[in-house]
This record gives C-alpha cells, structure tokens and sequence, in this order.
C-alpha cells in the first residue's frame, strides 16, 4: 500500500508546480493586455516556458550530482525566494522584471519536477505508480486551479505585493514535506566519470535500446487525442457558446473531469494492470472524440457539446495517467529522472505536433473532418500501441506489461 508520507510528499510537490503555472498563464497575460501590449506579443511569452520542453537537456544532471533531496530544497526555496524578489517588483513601470522572474520560476519548476519524477520511481512500487500518477496529474490540476483562480482573486482583491508573498508562502508550505520526509539516498551511480558528459547523457538515454521506438509508441498512442483537445476550445465559441460559458465548460467542468480521469486512470492501473488500463483508456478517448465528431456535425446541441468536452477530459485524463504510469515503469532507478523525463518531453511535442495538425486540418477541411481525423489516428494509435507492446517492443526495464511478464 501507498504510504501516507509518500502521499503527501508527492502531492505537495505537484501541487506546488501548478500553482504558479496556473496563475502565470491565466493572469499574467490579462496584466499583459491591460498594460497595452498586442497579443501576438503576448503570445511570444510562452517562450518563457520553454525550460518544460527542454529539461531532458539537465535532466541526467539532477540524477548523477548531489542528491533529490537537495535538489527539491533548492529549487523549491528558489521559487519561493523568487516570488518574494517579485513582492518588491513594481509592475506599473517596466515588466521585465516579471519576465525575468516567471522564466526562473519556471526553469526551478521544470528543474524541481525532474527531482521529483525521480524519486517518485524510487519511492513507488511497480503497483503504486498508477496511483502516484493518479496523484501527479491531480495535485498538479488542483495547483492550476488554485494558481488560475485562487490567486487570480488575491491578485484582483490585494494586489501584485500580496498575491506574490501568499505564492511564495503556499510554495514554502508545500517545502515542509520534503524538509520532514526526504533523506539523502545512498547513491547508486557514480557521478565522477560521468561529469564530463552530463551535457550529452541525455543522447545516451535516447539511445538505449527499445527506447526510441517506444516514443514512437507513446506519440501515436496520444496524437490523436491531442488533436482533438487542441481544437476543443475554439470548436466551443464556433458553435456559439458565450465567452461565461466556455469558461464554466473548459474551466471548472473540465477540470473537475480531468481529476475525475486521474483517479480512474490511477485506480485502473492499479487493480487491474497496465495492459487493460491502457487498452480501456485507449477505447475510451477514441469514443469520447466521436462525440465532437456528433457535435461538429451539427447533432446533439449545446447539451452534446458539454458531454463531449467533459468526457474527453475525464477519459482521456484516465488514459494519460495509465500511460505515465507506463512510463515510469519504462524508467530504470538509477536514471529515473533523466528517462522518465525524456519520455515526457518527447510526449509534448508529439502532442505540440497534433495541435499543429489538429488546427491545420481544421482550418481546411473543417471540425467534422479534425475531429474524425482525431479519433481515427487515437483507434489506430492504441491498437498499434498495445500490439507493439504485445510483441515486446520498449526498453528491457519494462517488465510490467501482462504478456511480457508471462513469457518470462
């Protein structure tokens, strides 16, 4: 059974991602806008979360020097340390500041989640992972929530001094866990040989055989999904929704549907395995992106269109979490961070490439088509996907899939 440390260890660390994610993507911009800048300039701030696309690049760093335990204090007073540096900032004037202060709490962040990926697969057992990633994907909702909405009042009741203490404040409580429950764990990788390449020891992980072709895997298993969540928000104000609606639809709806997918996903994974909770969460996106189809189609009215989002996000929610459990299952213990890492960056950009594609299609043939295109390539993907995985494709740390386990 999970341990209740271990629970609020990694809830506490989740959820200290979210919440600055969600206040800066959800607020930051509105500031942004009031202060008169264009929204392609506002746009180009999502640069300044390039260090979550790219953190397989340090992330073989975080396992070979010091400790996860360091590293997780480090990055989590930093982000506090910088929060408060912010308090004293005045945003009236120049904002450069604010920039350079989101794009370090984000590298702290995406630094501190590496760290925390890590120990989670040396703290979890093969049959707690679907939980633990049923805790990872909440907690860091949840953070988003309270970042996006709980923050966002204290911004418009307070102001920017007091909104930045309380964040700093929140991320140093989330610290206590680690301070009370992280020890120093005795190191299995030798760090001094492996210095001078820590700069390309990510290559070498890439490199590890099966590895390559289960990103492959992981990309077709979620590009389809992907290309219907990419379209979902601009499909709701096509259809006529009002800008109070879709947030109700896309914001607390979903949200509420993407925890309820977590605990699904976490609680599939756990009792029956990766093999049916895989293939179940699979099956079940591809239906829920043919309701958008219905929808787009011109069936079903608003009442379909607030099924359709809402059971994309609960099952395809349930899916991501039984896939990132199979990914840390994917990841050896001595590398843990670095593999688990690389995987979830390579699962990005596939699903940055499907936005592309989602949108593309779209703007040519229409929603109907984007989003039958979708729920195709998701059928496709996840048939691929568990025959690949059937045949014993993947990396040999991979042990955890039904019929590999049998054959052994």
């Amino acid at each position: 059974m999970l341990r209740s440390g271990v629970l609020v260890l990694l809830t506490g660390l989740y959820f200290a991602q979210g919440l600055p994610f969600g206040f800066f993507t959800q607020a930051v911009p509105v500031l942004l806008r009031d202060a008169g800048y264009s929204l392609t300039a506002i746009s180009l701030t999502s640069l300044l979360y390039a260090p979550w696309g790219i953190k397989f690049l340090w992330a073989p760093a975080v396992d070979r020097l010091g400790t996860r335990r360091r590293w997780l204090l480090i990055t989590q007073l930093g982000s506090a340390g910088t929060a408060f540096a912010l308090a004293a900032t005045d945003v009236t004037g120049s904002l450069r500041w604010v920039f350079v202060g989101i794009a370090v709490i984000n590298l702290l962040a995406a630094t501190q989640d590496v760290a925390t990926d890590g120990l989670a697969v040396r703290l979890l057992g093969p049959r707690d992972r679907g939980i633990g990633n049923g805790i990872q994907t909440g907690a860091y909702r949840i953070g988003m929530i309270v970042g996006g909405g709980g923050l966002r009042w204290v911004f418009s009741e307070y102001g920017w001094r007091v909104l930045m203490l309380t964040l700093g404040c929140l991320i140093l409580l989330c610290t206590l866990p680690v301070v009370a429950l992280v020890r120093d764990e005795p190191r299995t990788v030798e760090p001094e040989p492996a210095r001078e390449a820590l700069t390309t020891a990510w290559w070498q992980r890439l490199r590890r055989p099966g590895v390559v072709g289960l990103i492959a895997l992981l990309a077709a298993y979620k590009f389809g999904n992907a290309m219907a969540s990419s379209i979902a928000g601009p499909f709701l104000h096509d259809v006529g929704l009002s800008l109070g609606q879709i947030a109700l639809v896309s914001g607390a709806l979903s949200s509420a549907g993407a925890l309820l997918g977590s605990a699904v996903g976490g609680w599939l994974a756990y009792h029956y395995g990766r093999r049916p909770a895989l293939l179940a969460g699979g099956v079940a996106q591809t239906l829920a992106i043919g309701l958008y189809v219905v929808a787009a189609a011109g069936f079903g009215g608003y009442g379909l269109v607030v099924t359709a989002t809402m059971t994309e996000h609960v099952l395809g929610g349930a899916a991501t979490v039984a896939l990132f459990t199979l990914m840390m299952d994917a990841s050896e213990r001595e590398f843990a961070g670095a593999d688990y890492t690389l995987l979830a960056c390579a699962v990005v950009g596939a699903q940055g490439l499907a936005g592309f594609a989602g949108g593309a299609v779209g703007d040519v043939f229409g929603y109907t088509a984007a989003f039958g295109t979708g729920m195709v390539l998701s059928g496709i993907g996840c048939a691929v996907f568990v025959r690949a995985l059937d045949r014993g494709a993947g990396p040999e740390s991979l042990t955890t899939w039904a019929p590999r386990a049998s054959r052994a």
